[in-house]
């Protein structure tokens, strides 16, 4: 499973009274990472994947610390935890790599439900082959999905 990596610069105008990013921006930080991994990496040239529109149907966001400004990118992670016949999961983690001085730093963890979605019909529309292929290569299933698979198989087996 692969991860798309972002990195997103952090401007003045993001902060607030408070000194910090405020939670609205990290809303666009993630729009960012978000077109960044399903537009800029659609497959193939001339590829009309994820370029009819798409909307988002819900967002969750656990902001776990503050984040000042500095002039250093934050990166943001992406991967794909759901893909349905007409939506699919993003997750993200906004944060700073480990380092040698330093542990990994997570400031936001975070999830999209987006739906594809047909301008021109005023619709949702269905997850293609191509974009399916596609987001399978970014597939994570969260744990207890795949603990449920591996019950599910044993249970099969001890029948």
């Amino acid at each position: 499973m692969a991860r798309h990596h972002y990195r997103c610069p952090l401007r003045w105008a993001d902060m607030d009274a408070f000194g910090h990013v405020n939670n609205v921006v990290f809303l666009r930080y993630l729009e960012e990472a978000r077109i960044d991994f399903m537009f800029r990496l659609a497959p193939g040239e001339g590829s009309e994947s994820f370029t009819g529109g798409s909307v988002v149907a819900r967002h969750e966001i656990d902001y776990k610390l503050p984040l000042v400004h500095r002039h250093e990118p934050v990166l943001i992670e992406s991967w794909v935890t759901r893909i349905g016949a007409a939506s699919l999961t993003i997750r993200y983690e906004v944060k700073d790599e480990a380092t040698e001085d330093a542990p990994e730093t997570v400031y936001v963890r975070a999830e999209t439900v987006v739906v594809p979605y047909n301008l021109a019909e005023g619709r949702p529309r269905r997850i293609t082959d191509e974009e399916r292929v596609f987001l399978q290569e970014y597939l994570e299933e969260p744990a207890s999905r795949v603990a449920d698979r591996r019950k599910g198989a044993e249970g099969r087996l001890a029948a």
